[in-house]
Protein backbone atom coordinates (compact mmCIF):
# COMPACT_ATOMS: atom_id res chain seq x y z
CA UNK A 1 0.00 0.00 0.00
CA UNK A 2 3.04 2.22 0.41
CA UNK A 3 3.58 2.64 -3.28
CA UNK A 4 -0.32 4.04 -3.62
CA UNK A 5 0.24 7.61 -2.97
CA UNK A 6 3.39 7.63 -5.69
CA UNK A 7 1.11 6.13 -8.29
CA UNK A 8 -1.58 8.34 -7.67
CA UNK A 9 0.70 11.34 -7.93
CA UNK A 10 2.41 9.85 -10.90
CA UNK A 11 -1.15 9.59 -12.75
CA UNK A 12 -2.10 13.26 -11.59
CA UNK A 13 1.19 14.46 -12.66
CA UNK A 14 0.74 12.73 -15.99
CA UNK A 15 -3.11 13.82 -16.58
CA UNK A 16 -2.30 17.51 -16.26
CA UNK A 17 -2.61 19.83 -18.63
CA UNK A 18 -0.19 22.72 -17.63
CA UNK A 19 2.90 19.36 -17.22
CA UNK A 20 2.00 17.57 -20.37
CA UNK A 21 4.15 17.69 -23.70
CA UNK A 22 4.55 21.08 -24.43
CA UNK A 23 3.66 24.26 -24.03
CA UNK A 24 0.24 25.33 -23.90
CA UNK A 25 1.22 29.16 -25.25
CA UNK A 26 0.67 28.39 -28.85
CA UNK A 27 2.78 30.76 -31.49
CA UNK A 28 0.37 30.52 -34.10
CA UNK A 29 -3.19 30.96 -32.49
CA UNK A 30 -4.96 29.08 -30.18
CA UNK A 31 -7.22 25.62 -30.45
CA UNK A 32 -10.24 26.03 -31.97
CA UNK A 33 -13.99 25.73 -31.38
CA UNK A 34 -16.06 22.69 -32.15
CA UNK A 35 -19.68 24.79 -32.07
CA UNK A 36 -18.55 27.16 -34.19
CA UNK A 37 -17.86 26.99 -38.21
CA UNK A 38 -14.50 26.17 -40.22
CA UNK A 39 -12.95 25.87 -43.22
CA UNK A 40 -11.82 22.16 -44.12
CA UNK A 41 -8.05 21.94 -45.38
CA UNK A 42 -7.10 18.09 -46.33
CA UNK A 43 -3.40 17.25 -45.65
CA UNK A 44 -1.45 14.60 -47.12
CA UNK A 45 1.31 13.04 -45.38
CA UNK A 46 3.78 11.10 -48.29
CA UNK A 47 7.15 9.88 -49.16
CA UNK A 48 8.25 9.71 -52.51
CA UNK A 49 11.72 8.27 -52.86
CA UNK A 50 14.21 10.25 -50.38
CA UNK A 51 11.84 13.06 -49.84
CA UNK A 52 9.01 13.36 -47.43
CA UNK A 53 6.15 15.84 -47.81
CA UNK A 54 3.29 17.84 -46.81
CA UNK A 55 0.76 17.96 -49.85
CA UNK A 56 -0.10 20.86 -50.28
CA UNK A 57 3.25 22.88 -48.23
CA UNK A 58 0.99 26.00 -48.36
CA UNK A 59 -1.80 27.26 -46.54
CA UNK A 60 -3.02 30.84 -46.70
CA UNK A 61 -6.05 31.75 -44.04
CA UNK A 62 -6.95 34.96 -42.65
CA UNK A 63 -6.37 36.14 -38.98
CA UNK A 64 -9.31 35.23 -37.15
CA UNK A 65 -10.31 32.03 -39.12
CA UNK A 66 -11.22 28.68 -37.89
CA UNK A 67 -9.69 26.22 -40.07
CA UNK A 68 -9.99 21.97 -39.29
CA UNK A 69 -7.03 20.60 -40.60
CA UNK A 70 -8.37 16.98 -41.83
CA UNK A 71 -4.60 14.83 -41.89
CA UNK A 72 -4.15 11.52 -43.68
CA UNK A 73 -0.70 9.53 -43.52
CA UNK A 74 -0.39 8.20 -47.26
CA UNK A 75 3.21 6.90 -46.62
CA UNK A 76 4.99 3.54 -44.82
CA UNK A 77 6.44 5.32 -41.77
CA UNK A 78 4.46 7.03 -38.78
CA UNK A 79 4.56 10.91 -39.41
CA UNK A 80 2.74 13.94 -37.42
CA UNK A 81 1.91 17.11 -37.62
CA UNK A 82 3.44 19.96 -35.14
CA UNK A 83 1.57 23.82 -36.09
CA UNK A 84 4.16 25.96 -34.37
CA UNK A 85 6.51 28.93 -35.16
CA UNK A 86 9.78 27.53 -37.98
CA UNK A 87 11.78 28.45 -34.45
CA UNK A 88 9.69 26.29 -32.48
CA UNK A 89 9.93 23.24 -34.63
CA UNK A 90 13.37 23.53 -34.91
CA UNK A 91 13.83 23.74 -31.45
CA UNK A 92 11.45 20.88 -30.66
CA UNK A 93 12.67 18.64 -33.48
CA UNK A 94 16.40 19.07 -31.42
CA UNK A 95 14.97 17.59 -28.58
CA UNK A 96 13.04 14.67 -30.23
CA UNK A 97 16.65 13.40 -31.16
CA UNK A 98 16.95 12.33 -27.38
CA UNK A 99 13.30 11.16 -27.86
CA UNK A 100 12.75 9.63 -30.98
CA UNK A 101 9.38 7.57 -29.79
CA UNK A 102 7.97 10.69 -28.85
CA UNK A 103 4.44 11.21 -29.75
CA UNK A 104 2.17 14.06 -30.03
CA UNK A 105 -1.57 14.51 -29.29
CA UNK A 106 -1.77 17.86 -28.65
CA UNK A 107 -4.23 20.24 -29.24
CA UNK A 108 -1.69 21.74 -32.20
CA UNK A 109 0.21 18.49 -32.99
CA UNK A 110 -0.95 14.96 -33.79
CA UNK A 111 1.10 11.94 -34.75
CA UNK A 112 -0.45 9.06 -37.62
CA UNK A 113 0.39 5.60 -37.73
CA UNK A 114 0.70 4.73 -41.66
CA UNK A 115 -2.80 4.95 -43.07
CA UNK A 116 -4.60 6.31 -40.74
CA UNK A 117 -6.04 9.74 -40.37
CA UNK A 118 -7.17 12.28 -37.91
CA UNK A 119 -7.99 15.77 -37.65
CA UNK A 120 -6.82 19.51 -35.82
CA UNK A 121 -9.02 22.21 -35.17
CA UNK A 122 -7.36 25.63 -35.22
CA UNK A 123 -8.09 29.33 -35.03
CA UNK A 124 -5.46 31.38 -36.24
CA UNK A 125 -5.85 34.66 -33.96
CA UNK A 126 -2.33 35.64 -35.13
CA UNK A 127 -1.08 37.40 -38.25
CA UNK A 128 2.10 36.47 -39.55
CA UNK A 129 3.83 32.88 -41.02
CA UNK A 130 3.94 30.10 -39.28
CA UNK A 131 5.01 26.17 -39.62
CA UNK A 132 3.46 22.60 -39.79
CA UNK A 133 6.43 20.15 -39.52
CA UNK A 134 7.04 16.50 -39.12
CA UNK A 135 9.80 16.62 -36.19
CA UNK A 136 10.55 12.71 -36.16
CA UNK A 137 14.52 12.92 -36.53
CA UNK A 138 15.48 13.11 -40.59
CA UNK A 139 11.83 13.95 -41.44
CA UNK A 140 12.00 17.68 -41.46
CA UNK A 141 15.26 17.48 -43.22
CA UNK A 142 13.96 15.55 -45.74
CA UNK A 143 11.46 18.32 -46.32
CA UNK A 144 8.52 16.96 -44.45
CA UNK A 145 7.42 20.70 -43.73
CA UNK A 146 5.00 23.51 -44.79
CA UNK A 147 4.00 27.26 -44.46
CA UNK A 148 0.79 28.52 -43.20
CA UNK A 149 0.69 32.34 -44.04
CA UNK A 150 -2.00 34.44 -41.93
CA UNK A 151 -3.08 37.83 -43.38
Amino acid sequence: MKFVPVIAAALLLSASPALSHGSRHFAAGEPGNPAKPARTVKISMQEKGKKMLFAPSRVVVNKGEQIRFVLFNDGIENHEFVLATTRENLAHAAAMKQNPRMAHRDPNAISLAPFNGGELLWKFSKSGTFEYGCLIPGHRKAGMYGTVIVE
